[in-house]
C-alpha cells in the first residue's frame, strides 16, 4: 500500500472501523454476554451488558462523531471546488525555468 492509498482510503476506512465498533459493542457483545451467563450459571440472564463505548459519557460516540463529521464536510468542500486527495503532492517540472514562481501571497512594491 502506498502513500497515494493511504491518502484515499483513510476516510472510508475510519467510517467502516466505527460502524465495526459499533456492531460488535451493540449487537455481538450483547449476544455473547447472555449466552455466556446461561452457559456458565446455568440460570437464567442475572446482568444485561453494559456498552463499552457508552462509558464515560459516550465521548467514543461524539468524538466519531466529530471527525467523521468534519472530514465528510471537509471531503464535500474539496469535490465542490474540484480538489483531488492527490494534488498536494508537487508534480516535477517538465521544463527548467530561469522565472522565480509567483508567490501566492499579496506582494507590496
Amino acid at each position: 500500500m502506498d502513500n497515494a492509498d493511504i491518502k484515499t482510503m483513510w476516510r472510508p476506512a475510519i467510517a467502516w472501523l466505527y460502524i465495526a465498533i459499533c456492531f460488535v459493542d451493540f449487537m455481538v457483545f450483547p449476544i455473547l454476554w447472555n449466552v455466556a451467563q446461561i452457559a456458565f450459571l446455568k440460570t437464567i440472564v442475572i446482568t444485561p451488558w453494559d456498552p463499552l463505548t457508552l462509558k464515560g459519557g459516550g465521548l467514543f460516540h461524539i468524538s466519531m462523531g466529530a471527525i467523521l463529521g468534519v472530514t465528510a464536510y471537509g471531503r464535500t468542500q474539496e469535490k465542490i471546488n474540484g480538489v483531488t486527495t492527490t494534488s498536494t503532492m508537487m508534480a516535477p517540472p517538465s521544463t527548467p525555468s530561469t522565472k522565480p514562481p509567483t508567490p501566492n501571497f499579496p506582494v507590496r512594491d
